[in-house]
């Protein structure tokens, strides 16, 4: 979870920084963060559609010109050929619902997240899928001597 909360820094979104990585076999396999598709101007350069337009969390993904950190992470693990399927997936936030179908479809196997997102589709849809989702309880050390057991 500290990789993730660090990934979550590169963030351009100016509502919320999300971070997430992909992890096998104690391997880390790709990672992401929310921010514009690469080449493409940032909220942080352009504002915030959403915000604008009084858009509550949750609600109106279309409007947003970035991906969300799950989302990235997929798609560097797509562009660079590593398999994710059977992989866990730590995350900064609980998926939307968005991420949750794309998450099932890679053939995630089990989610962590440290922080809420106002979505219950999302938790149906992994449950249903038998995704196994667990709240990160643990305390991130930045210390550098280590951890007690957050991915």
């Amino acid at each position: 979870m500290t990789i993730a909360r660090v990934v979550a820094t590169r963030s351009t979104c100016l509502r919320r920084r999300v971070g997430a990585v992909l992890v096998k076999e104690n391997r880390i396999l790709a990672t992401g963060y929310n921010g514009a598709p690469s080449g493409l101007r940032h909220c942080l350069d352009t504002g915030c559609l959403r915000a604008e337009q009084g858009v509550k969390a949750g609600e109106r993904h279309e409007l947003c010109r970035g991906l969300h950190a799950e989302q990235n992470a997929i798609l560097q693990a797509a562009v660079h050929g590593t398999g994710i399927a059977g992989a866990t997936l730590y995350a900064t936030h609980q998926p939307c619902v968005l991420c949750a179908k794309m998450l099932v479809q890679a053939g995630i196997k089990r989610i962590v997240f440290a922080g809420d997102y106002p979505d219950a589709l999302a938790q149906r849809i992994l449950a249903e899928a038998e995704v196994k989702v667990e709240r990160f309880t643990g305390e991130v050390d930045f210390s550098g001597r280590g951890s007690s057991g957050d991915g």
